[in-house]
């Protein structure tokens, strides 16, 4: 049988069912380095526009990308998210920031075994510390992006 995630009853409970700590230590690391994508929906657009006072169409045309149907926030050619602001380390959407960012470390990428979970726990400097999330919380938060 697999020891994949499922919360059906018909496998085994995935590896981390006694729970993972995290505790964002607002390093932005998340935020920065290699390229990559930030994948947004027009609800998570909406949002960032209006906390930053800009029309729809001006921020989708400023810092979203097409990559073949989805979106993605633009990022600098260092790889850093063009919302996070180098001088202070923050992100200055944070309130409405996209769900992929308020669901990191939990994503099924990095659940997928104890193995993906220890590399990123190396680049994350909060992942494995801090805060013990139940299994529920977990699985909550990698179902509500797949990253």
């Amino acid at each position: 049988m697999s020891k994949a995630s499922s919360s059906n009853g018909d496998q085994q409970p995935p590896w981390y069912h006694d729970g993972l700590r995290f505790k964002c230590t607002g390093c932005g690391d998340c935020c920065t380095g290699a390229e990559g994508f930030v994948w947004v929906n027009q609800a998570e657009i909406n949002a960032m526009a209006a906390q930053l006072g800009l029309e729809v169409d001006d921020f989708e045309s400023r810092y979203t990308r097409y990559i073949g149907i989805r979106r993605s926030l633009v990022e600098y050619s260092n790889g850093d998210c063009a919302f996070f602001d180098n001088k202070t380390r923050k992100c200055q959407v944070y309130k409405q920031r996209p769900r992929q960012c308020r669901t990191w470390p939990f994503w099924k990428s990095n659940l997928h075994t104890p193995q993906s979970w220890d590399v990123m726990c190396e680049t994350c400097p909060g992942a494995g510390k801090g805060k013990l999330y139940q299994l529920e919380e977990i699985e909550k938060q990698a179902s509500v992006i797949s990253v």
